[in-house]
């Protein structure tokens, strides 16, 4: 077994599948008629979407320099998705305040695990370093650069377990050894967008 973020991507998948939401209760039956329309799949909050074609899963990208505005903070993982968009929503504030618009997505870097929660940085892409570097929650800095795997997940938050499931047993097969850290990179606005469609490209630095 290796260690750092191998360690703790199974760790944090494992944490995922003891924690996460109970399965959804299963509708009412449909009232008895003649021809009864068949039932729309239900894709159940927990489970992933299906992939897309074109989807990341273990392709080896460089990741470039990039300036980020970002709030540090701990979470239990029970509120993980809530306290990140509020930390996301402290930024938007932020750079509104400052007249600074975003020039890339939003990202979270997870710097520490334990079975309770995990620590991070959840930050936001900008153009230029600022020239006034803001003080007290929010500050500024580099975003992590340089060789990473990508993987592609698609679906709510509370079904990130499958997809670092995944990636665990991917780095397990190919005996690659991760640092002690990764980024979730969010391909969709996490405070618009529906919060069981979104989509999430992982990077896992590798050494």
């Amino acid at each position: 077994m290796y260690l750092g973020l191998h360690l703790a991507l199974a760790a944090i998948a494992a944490v995922w599948l003891a924690t996460g939401p109970n399965a959804l209760a299963q509708g009412a039956p449909p009232k008895p008629g003649p021809t009864p329309a068949a039932p729309m799949p239900d894709i159940k909050p927990h489970v992933p979407l299906p992939a897309q074609p074109g989807d990341a899963f273990g392709e080896e990208v460089q990741l470039p320099d990039r300036n980020v505005v970002y709030i540090k903070g701990h979470t239990n993982w029970d509120t993980a998705f809530d306290t990140l968009i509020d930390a996301f929503k402290s930024l938007n504030d932020y750079l509104t305040k400052q007249n600074i618009k975003p020039a890339g997505p939003y990202l979270t870097v997870y710097t520490e695990t334990d079975d309770t929660g995990f620590s991070f940085q959840a930050g936001v892409i900008i153009a230029q370093p600022l020239a006034n570097p803001p003080k007290g929650d929010i500050a500024s800095g580099k975003a992590p650069a340089g060789k990473a795997l990508k993987f592609v997940h698609r679906g709510s938050y509370d079904a990130m377990d499958t997809t670092y499931e995944a990636i665990t047993n991917y780095l397990d097969d190919r005996n690659l050894e991760a640092q002690d850290l990764f980024i979730e990179e969010f391909a969709t606005d996490p405070a618009k967008s529906d919060p069981n469609s979104l989509v999430i490209n992982v990077y896992v630095p590798v050494k």
